[in-house]
């Protein structure tokens, strides 16, 4: 029963929708229909300027981070599998915004950093190289996710570990699918080299 609780909270934790707060009291605006209505720090960012992205961004890597320490803290092999992977489930599908949310990036970047800081840095500084040369977002996120799990069996994890990355990646990179089909066709947006503050 301790188990399945602690799944529930995280699952709740990760469908805390950041983006959506932030941009509601700060910003004034449903972020959902913004842009392209992703409920992402990215959206965020075009939208609203750096300030409140860095807050939606902040947010939701606590998410990955406070779930992950939840899940070494009070569980066993299982639930290093099964707690992160609900929060990542609850960003993606937050019951708080009738299950439709963000792509869980910075959510799985904040479970990233608590498992394996030097992966979560040498990832990090592989999207920000990416997105600084080509002015995607949307490509680093992808290129990147698709890498974690090799990570992981790169720094020799456990099973639990690489299986929940393996999931992470996946989602992730299903969560991408209309900017894998924009960027085929050459309309994916990219970040503009003026960002409001």
């Amino acid at each position: 029963m301790q188990e399945i609780l602690l799944v529930l909270l995280c699952y709740l934790i990760g469908s805390i929708p950041f983006s959506y707060i932030f941009s509601r009291f700060l910003g004034g605006v449903d972020i959902r229909l913004k842009g392209s209505g992703n409920v992402g720090a990215t959206n965020v960012l075009r939208n609203l300027g750096i300030k409140v992205a860095v807050l939606a961004l902040a947010g939701d890597i606590f998410k990955g981070f406070i779930t992950a320490w939840i899940a070494f803290t009070f569980g066993g092999p299982v639930l290093f599998f099964l707690c992160p992977a609900a929060a990542i489930i609850g960003h993606c599908y937050p019951v708080f915004l009738k299950f439709k949310g963000g792509k869980a990036v910075a959510t799985t970047a904040g479970i990233v950093l608590y498992i394996d800081p030097l992966i979560f840095i040498i990832l990090l500084l592989a999207l920000c190289l990416i997105v600084l040369i080509s002015r995607y977002v949307s490509l680093g996120s992808l290129i990147v996710s698709f890498s974690l799990p090799f990570m992981g069996i790169l720094f020799d994890h456990n099973l639990e570990i690489i299986l929940l990355f393996f999931f992470a990646a996946s989602l992730i990179i299903y969560k991408h699918k209309e900017n894998i089909e924009r960027l085929r066709k050459g309309t994916e947006s990219k970040i503009s080299s003026r960002i409001s503050s």
